[in-house]
């Protein structure tokens, strides 16, 4: 019998790198692939291009493997302890940086079995991250769209910003923090109504047409890689819709959130709710099933965005409308709430769960914003947006500059809260 010899791969972007790893580990005897899942993946990195039943495609038709089995985490010692391997193969890469402390579990484990880890020297100047940046930065319209479908099925929470700009997508899109050997950064970014007002100065009463919004896009989806997702209120008449999905998915765009408010825009967080109206159950559903039809790929979602408890309705008219919206062709429900904790959106969490009719969360911690992501997947959220941070940080900082312009009547004292010329050329380099 063989010897067998294990090899963890993420297989999205095969390169001459893996291939010697391949071939150094056949030496050694049996060949078992396991093929990281997408949520494995999705765990330390960005969601890969390719989806996982693709790549186990492509390794299955490598002569150098004997087997492929799912790796579910990015973790190896589920698999190890199932298949008690002789050998494990890797490249050196991992033996300093963040990935070490796998390295030290995958030894220790091997230990129980008299197993053995073989490094080989990792492929200098081929790596998968560069090269898919560079298919990103060709491919992103083409792949956009399907994207955010794929971060909810294998993320346990996709995390969106707001983008009200360029510069502020390119900036979001390139800041990732290391933690514990996971990478983690933002999956999508919030087109937002508020913000795409407040910006031209005009109030946050759809004074700025969802034509006008659409075609700003362009400059936004340029400038980044990841999904769109499109706050475009209550959508307008339903006679509208006709123009503005197909507008929407030409741009790129990945989802379309809209409100069940009905009437003259009155923003949600506004303590004073009177006077606002939400539309009928029967009347929203119809508009659903209308986006539902016009759409030309499902992988285009639909959000709904229930007001219930903003408008004091509670919790069951909110989950009678999620109901119905499920049934009628949502594929997310975003629940809203002004409330400073998330009692009340936990609280229809649950219920909601226990209904056939459960698809996918998405909460907006605006008001509660001492809740912690952990805390929102523990309650079935499956998204979260955090809708306006970036342009009310800017406006702190540009208040600020310009009062100390003026206090001391040069730049100097102001140059401690800005980043150099060189930082922000380096947003997008030429």
């Amino acid at each position: 019998m063989k010897t067998e010899v294990y090899v963890a791969l993420s297989a999205d972007l095969l390169h001459e790198g893996h291939i010697n790893i391949l071939k150094r580990a056949s030496k050694l005897g049996k060949v078992t692939v396991g093929l990281l899942t997408d949520k494995a993946i999705a765990e330390t990195k960005s969601l890969p291009i390719l989806n996982f039943n693709q790549r186990k495609v492509i390794i299955r038709n490598i002569k150098l493997v004997d087997r492929i089995v799912p790796q579910e985490t990015s973790s190896y010692v589920k698999n190890l302890k199932k298949l008690k391997p002789k050998f494990v193969v890797h490249g050196d890469d991992w033996k300093t940086g963040v990935f070490k402390w796998r390295r030290e579990e995958v030894i220790k484990v091997l230990k129980q079995w008299s197993g053995k880890l073989v490094e080989f020297p990792y492929t200098k100047e081929i790596s998968s991250s560069s090269i898919k940046e560079k298919i990103n930065n060709k491919a992103s319209k083409f792949n956009r769209i399907s994207l955010l479908k794929r971060l909810v099925e294998a993320k346990s929470i996709v995390r969106v910003l707001e983008t009200h700009s360029p510069l502020a997508g390119a900036l979001a899109e390139s800041i990732s923090i290391n933690k514990n050997g996971k990478i983690n950064e933002y999956d999508a970014f919030w087109s937002s109504s508020l913000t795409e007002s407040l910006i031209r100065c005009k109030p946050d009463n759809q004074s700025v047409s969802l034509e006008t919004r659409v075609n700003g896009l362009t400059d936004l989806l340029s400038s980044t890689s990841k999904p769109i997702l499109f706050d475009a209120d209550n959508g307008g008449n339903i006679e509208h819709l006709n123009y503005l999905i197909p507008s929407l998915e030409r741009q790129g765009v990945s989802a379309i959130v809209i409100e069940d408010k009905i009437g003259m825009k009155k923003n949600s967080l506004y303590q004073n709710q009177k006077g606002s109206k939400q539309d009928t159950i029967s009347t929203f559903s119809n508009k659903i099933k209308t986006i539902s039809k016009i759409r030309k790929s499902k992988d285009f979602l639909i959000i709904s965005r229930i007001e219930s408890l903003i408008l004091g309705k509670g919790i069951n008219d909110a989950l009678k409308r999620a109901i119905a919206y499920s049934k009628n062709g949502s594929d997310l429900i975003l629940i809203h709430s002004k409330d400073k904790n998330p009692k009340q959106i936990f609280e229809f969490s649950k219920k909601f769960k226990k209904s056939k009719f459960f698809i996918p969360l998405v909460a907006v911690p605006s008001t509660y914003s001492k809740t912690f992501e952990k805390d929102l997947i523990k309650n079935n959220f499956s998204v979260v947006i955090y809708a306006n941070h970036m342009l009310r940080t800017s406006y702190l900082a540009m208040k600020k500059t310009a009062e100390s312009i003026l206090r001391s009547k040069r730049s100097f004292e102001a140059e401690s809260n800005m980043t150099s010329i060189k930082d922000i050329l380096q947003v997008k380099p030429d």
